[in-house]
């Protein structure tokens, strides 16, 4: 089995007055990740938590030898988040971001949906593993096949996938090929739009345990002003 160390740390931050991330954390099914409630509707914190505990039973239920199907676990999350909205705030929805990671067999299944991050370290190199699924995103890959596509500035970074969607979103999937001294890193963008890659590069990469890894993340956004909530999760492999 897969020998890795683990943790997270979570931070309402300076302004926000709910903590509306949640984390994906199951040491035994060996799965990690984060959800965001999407600002701008109710209920984020509920959505967030819902996509969490269904994905988190998914995978508990696949069992450890199943060919895990996070396509169809994601897509569940999705559907009960929709339904659950549908209670809370008939109107507008609720929704979450998504984006999480399982360990099994020396390899990591990641699914992602929305602006959350993972990110890969390996020999003293950061790699951002997940595209954010915005406005500005979409436009760059629809321009890409000669489409012609105009928006605002305000709406750049407008979310255009969510776990909550009446029609459930495309989920993101990758494959990854564990090594030895490999860390993953799961983040909200509290997170990300304060702190540089080249920043996290090396805060990673220092011979740090997971805890000390999260909290030198959180902290740095945190004294960045902290405008949002900031979670980080942390995984060191130690051997795949």
């Amino acid at each position: 089995m897969t020998i890795l160390r683990a943790a997270w740390l979570s931070n309402i931050g300076n302004i926000r007055k709910e903590n509306e991330d949640r984390v994906v954390f199951n040491e035994s099914a060996r799965l990690f990740g984060v959800a965001d409630g999407v600002g701008g509707l109710p209920g984020g914190a509920e959505a967030a938590q819902k996509a969490v505990d269904v994905v988190t039973e998914g995978v508990l239920e696949a069992g450890p030898d199943a060919e895990l199907d996070l396509r169809a676990i994601v897509t569940a999350a999705n559907d009960a988040v929709a339904i659950l909205g549908q209670r809370i705030s008939p109107s507008s929805g609720i929704g979450s971001t998504l984006t999480l990671g399982c360990i099994r067999g020396g390899r990591m299944s990641l699914a992602h949906v929305g602006d959350s991050r993972a990110f890969s370290w390996r020999n003293g190199e950061i790699t951002c593993l997940t595209e954010d699924h915005t406005v500005e995103n979409e436009a760059r890959r629809r321009r890409a096949r000669g489409e012609v596509v105009y928006y605002s500035e305000a709406q750049r970074g407008a979310l255009t996938r969510c776990i909550g969607q009446t029609i459930p979103p495309e989920v993101d999937l990758a494959d990854l090929l564990l090594l030895a001294g490999d860390r993953y890193i799961f983040c909200t963008d509290g997170i990300t739009r304060l702190i540089f890659e080249r920043e996290m590069k090396d805060l990673v990469g220092k011979p740090s345990e997971p805890a000390t890894i999260a909290r030198s993340l959180v902290e740095l956004a945190l004294q960045r002003g902290g405008p949002d909530n900031a979670t980080v999760v942390a995984v060191i492999v130690d051997a795949p």
